[in-house]
């Protein structure tokens, strides 16, 4: 639609839901594109009137018709994404999350797991720092001879934008390091923020120059940082607090909190409300403490960090899928609020799930309106636990409840409880259907071979022929920690699969071909452009080579997930060699079954996964055409220092003495090595402890070097 007769349209309270619709899609398109004119080429096409006119009118289509606003939409967004205009820049070291805990009971919990991890008792001393958890954007800042060298956004963990000229403008961040025994490596990282006065007064320049208003402080801190002019970062008052690393060439504290003096003395901000805690007690004391004066900070926090202060410790404790074992991140109690439940709707997953979403009257949590929550799945709708115990008292959900919601961690909305005594006489229970809605196959609710329990989620049997799975899944493929591909959001996945443009993987890649040839060229079409259309395929041309990992998981196979993704790639290296052993792997009694099952953190349930997709003739199918669009880059391996065990498959067995075998693994994989949970003919070491039975004796049937746990140390070290 045209800037100038947006004011001219049918008003919005007039629209049915698919006027809406196709509107709020069509006014999405053109206002990105006016904003990538804006923010990205200095050189918009439409006066801020016009510009304003369309922007309203989107808004008020999502305020009349709350459904339309997602993760996705231009309200929750800032400027335009500018990745694709940024170099990248791999983290040595990568930047993982952070576990989360919500209850003090949850604090409780962290540190006995620590203590069971180190098998200490729970009277020998352990001691945390406690710090405001930032609600900014995380930035890693690389030194090297002491003077800054590059800076970049923490990405999908393992690679980064290159922002170092943005980062050079901001105050709190020295260009050259302070004071003496600086490490000729060193790479800071940090949160950049903005404090609550400098983004109202940046909101006030926004309205009086007509331009639109940035939604909050993250969102305004984070499009400053990621601005491709580094005039506009510069004109932004950012700042930064330094609470980590990276890479270091030699370390110059051995504490958490000597590591917070350090980056002090070396010219960062440190959080003034850090502390060293002996206790659970004192560590929840400062939680409160810091909860209660939330308010009065004066920039965002949305919880405190606990971290073992040792950082020996740290070491030997290592990490668990993408968090550290020795930090975790308590969070504030998310918000609650009062609202009817107007309807429950299913959506069918990638995976088959039908999934359960209450759709909710409106209601306001936490600043941000909410018309939709999850509601789990069948038995949480009748009050039943994952456990099979009664939870809210046995009370189910209907229809037409007042509910109670809430936002966990302040982001995903759930039904909590229902407020009985409001209940309308005539609610009846829901009956979860046993068909799937999109395309009318049997859903069940397989039952677990290992526990004989019933699985609580029931899924859709159509496979393939189901729509809803075949357009989750590529959305999941294009999805972030997938192949990353910019521009095709959820809309565009749903706009060009109902069109039959895209409805396989392969087609994503091959669609600039087909447009050329079509007689109806998506820059032609009605909220489409030249320029639009010409970002949209040079973000899929940027995307034909992808590392092995984020291959293997965008293909979507059910279980695995990003760690089991780069598990199996780090085990096979390459694509060729994960798809061959999947498919040995179907004789139950082969090598290959022994191998999958065998990798540290796949196990049989993940590995029966990978085999059934591979037996299925449509994705191997669907795989040959992908991999004749795309190259799939062999696992990089983990930056790490040198050691005699790196690249080798390590197996423990029997009963350690010196060390549990958590942190026998942790030890292992820090080092560099594989570890599996059987012998085969790749194992490369057995380290047995006392009562190691069939694992030795397969290792000495086949070879394989066999130490104790003194030879483990001895070959080495303390690690």
């Amino acid at each position: 639609m045209s800037a100038k007769n947006a004011s001219s349209l049918k008003s919005v309270d007039e629209l049915t839901l698919p006027e809406a619709r196709a509107e709020h899609e069509t006014l999405g398109r053109e206002i990105a594109e006016h904003d990538r004119r804006y923010y990205e080429e200095d050189a918009p096409t439409v006066s801020d009137a016009e510009y304003d006119a369309l922007r309203k009118r989107y808004e008020a289509l999502e305020g009349l018709f709350p459904e339309l606003k997602t993760s996705e939409s231009l309200t929750q967004k800032v400027g335009a994404r500018a990745s694709e205009k940024f170099a990248k820049i791999r983290h040595r070291v990568p930047m993982l999350s952070l576990a989360n805990g919500f209850a003090d009971e949850e604090v409780e919990e962290f540190v006995e797991r620590i203590r069971r991890f180190l098998q200490w008792k729970a009277d020998a001393p352990l001691v945390f720092t406690a710090e405001p958890k930032i609600d900014g954007l995380s930035l890693s800042i690389r030194y090297e001879k002491g003077r800054l060298v590059t800076a970049a956004t923490r990405g999908d963990g393992a690679e980064g934008e290159d922002v170092t000229n943005n980062a050079r403008t901001v105050g709190d961040i020295p260009h050259v390091l302070e004071g003496s025994n600086i490490p000729d490596v060193f790479e800071v990282r940090g949160e950049v923020y903005l404090s609550h006065k400098d983004f109202a007064a940046i909101n006030e320049r926004q309205e009086a120059a007509g331009k639109p208003l940035f939604a909050n402080p993250r969102n305004a801190a984070a499009g400053s940082l990621r601005q491709l002019d580094p005039k506009i970062t510069a004109s932004r008052p950012l700042c930064f607090f330094a609470y980590a690393w990276g890479e270091v060439s030699a370390m110059p504290a051995d504490t958490q909190y000597g590591m917070m003096e350090v980056l002090r003395s070396f010219g960062f901000k440190v959080n003034p409300l850090t502390r060293r805690c002996s206790s659970v007690a004192e560590m929840l004391e400062h939680y409160h403490a810091i909860e209660t004066d939330r308010a009065n900070l004066g920039y965002d926090i949305d919880g405190v960090v606990y971290k073992v202060d040792d950082l020996s410790l740290q070491q030997r404790l290592g990490f668990v899928s993408r968090s550290p074992r020795w930090a975790l991140a308590h969070k504030f109690p998310a918000q609650k609020a009062v609202t009817v439940l107007e309807d429950i709707e299913i959506n069918v997953g990638r995976t088959g799930s039908l999934n359960p979403i209450a759709r909710l009257r409106p209601v306001t949590v936490g600043g941000v309106v909410v018309s939709n929550a999850t509601l789990h799945n069948e038995d949480y709708i009748k009050g039943i636990g994952g456990n099979g115990e009664k939870i809210r008292g046995g009370v189910d959900i209907r229809i037409g409840d007042t509910v109670i919601i809430n936002r966990a961690g302040d982001v995903i909305p759930k039904v909590l409880d229902v407020v009985l005594e409001k209940r309308p006489a005539d609610a009846k229970p829901y009956e979860f259907p046993t068909h799937c809605p999109a395309c009318g196959s049997h859903a069940v609710r397989e039952v677990n071979p290992r526990t004989g329990k019933e699985d609580a989620v029931r899924r859709c049997t159509g496979g393939l022929i189901c729509p809803a799975q075949a357009r989750e899944r590529l959305k999941h493929f294009v999805s972030r920690n997938a192949f990353d591909i910019e521009g095709m959001g959820e809309q565009r996945i749903d706009e060009f699969y109902e069109e039959g443009l895209v409805q396989r993987p392969q087609d994503i890649f091959t669609l600039a071909e087909r447009n050329a040839r079509s007689l109806k060229r998506l820059e032609n079409r009605e909220g489409w452009g030249e320029t639009s259309v010409r970002n949209l395929f040079a973000a899929i041309e940027a995307r034909r080579s992808v590392s092995l990992n984020r291959f293997t998981f965008a293909l979507g196979i059910p279980h695995v997930g990003e760690t089991s993704a780069r598990l199996l790639a780090r085990h096979f290296g390459t694509f060729e060699a994960l798809r061959e052993a999947a498919k040995a792997a179907a004789d139950p009694e082969s090598e290959a079954h022994a191998e999958l099952t065998a990798i540290g953190g796949i196990g049989p349930v993940v590995a029966e996964a990978i085999v059934e997709f591979f037996k299925e003739e449509h994705n191997e199918e669907m795989l040959d055409a992908l991999l004749a669009q795309v190259n799939v880059e062999p696992m990089e391996a983990p930056a790490t220092v040198y050691s005699p065990v790196a690249g080798k498959t390590v197996v423990f067995t029997g009963s350690l003495e010196q060390m549990t075998r958590e942190e026998a693994k942790a030890m292992a994989e820090r080092l560099g090595a594989k570890v599996a949970g059987s012998v085969s003919k790749k194992t490369d070491i057995v380290v047995a402890g006392p009562g190691a039975g069939s694992k030795l004796a397969k290792a000495a049937e086949l070879g394989v070097q066999v130490m104790d746990e003194d030879g483990w140390f001895a070959l080495v070290g303390r690690g």
